[in-house]
């Protein structure tokens, strides 16, 4: 039986639930989310033609994963009900086709929608970073190369520990994306160094909700290095990642957009992964499937606008569009 596509519709739907229980014969290896708020999970990566979703594994999900008619094919389904046919991809490195690294599994900060303050994992050394890419290389897999980072002990130390990095990554001639928390003149450092593409997330544009939840940060001082970087990266190189979820309006969801639109970046709207760890901390609520194809329908109005397009990103999670309604991939 052919391919039975992802829709948009498909693909809103199963990123409001986020998750799928899966026979563990049919998962492909693959390292666990360190990084963000999807800290401490495993995940699968289902495909069908050009459209990819990325959901986490958990048993009693109303979604399923289970074998199909030929070779790698895999069917899910809700409720026994046969929604989409294709692929699981192989990630041996967070996502399929990238090295992408979180160097530093803990944080000094403590947004309260996110677990790495609290499980304060581990952090990685040159050697073992490069080990993961290697491993990526010789699956074939190797792309691009993707480095984030917690904050271990300083903000100035996790930039560092990047451009540190950078020169033993040149080797491997593939794009190279940083997404940390910026420095004052860290975009040009980067640049100068060879990197690609930068993300550094605002997390929420709304300055009320940003207070709440991560308010130990300042929205203003994030949306200037991202202007920075803009300068510097040119537009369709800086992201910043946008969470959906935190008890903001569609109506700042839309200003939000049109004000890092407008200065050349391009949002990422990443639909809120509530934890066990961080329960009762901040308001969290997994986008509805309508407000999610709504919301990515006006940030494709609006990047249409700026003449933005997700579709030229090299790395990160633009390139693997796993999580997010990605506009002009995914609708």
């Amino acid at each position: 039986m052919q391919s039975k596509p992802i829709t948009p519709e498909i693909k809103a739907f199963l990123i409001s639930i986020g998750s799928v229980s899966v026979d563990p014969s049919l998962i492909p290896k693959a390292r666990g989310s360190t990084a963000g708020p999807g800290a401490g999970t495993s995940s699968v990566f289902f495909t069908s033609g050009e459209k990819r979703v990325r959901l986490s594994i958990k048993k009693d999900s109303p979604l399923s994963i289970l074998r199909a008619e030929g070779e790698g094919n895999v069917a899910l389904f809700y409720e026994r009900k046969e929604l989409a046919r294709g692929k699981l991809e192989p990630a041996p490195a967070h996502c399929p086709d990238q090295a992408f690294i979180t160097l530093s599994e803990r944080c000094i900060f403590d947004c309260k929608y996110c677990p790495v303050p609290k499980l304060q994992g581990h952090v990685k050394g040159e050697e073992e970073v490069l080990s993961i890419i290697n491993e990526v290389l010789q699956a074939g897999n190797l792309k691009a190369i993707s480095l984030t980072s917690g904050i271990e002990t300083s903000i100035e130390g996790e930039v560092e520990r990047v451009l540190k990095l950078l020169p033993a990554l040149k080797k491997y001639n593939v794009p190279i994306g940083v997404s940390v928390y910026p420095t004052e003149g860290c975009s040009r450092k980067f640049y100068d160094a060879g990197v690609s593409e930068v993300k550094y997330n605002v997390e929420t544009m709304d300055n009320e909700i940003f207070q709440t939840v991560c308010g130990d940060l300042t929205l203003e001082y994030i949306l200037d290095q991202l202007k920075d970087a803009v300068n510097i990266f040119g537009k369709n190189r800086v992201f910043s990642n946008f969470i959906i979820g935190l008890g903001e309006s569609d109506d700042s969801v839309r200003n939000g957009i049109e004000v890092l639109a407008k200065m050349g970046v391009i949002p990422i709207l990443r639909p809120v992964n509530p934890h066990p760890l961080r329960v009762g901390d901040c308001f969290t609520e997994r986008p509805s499937p309508e407000r999610l194809l709504k919301l990515a329908r006006i940030e494709a109005e609006v990047l249409k606008k700026y003449r933005l397009n997700p579709k030229l990103a090299r790395t990160m999670c633009l390139k693997c569009t796993g999580c997010d309604l990605v506009p002009f991939v995914d609708l």
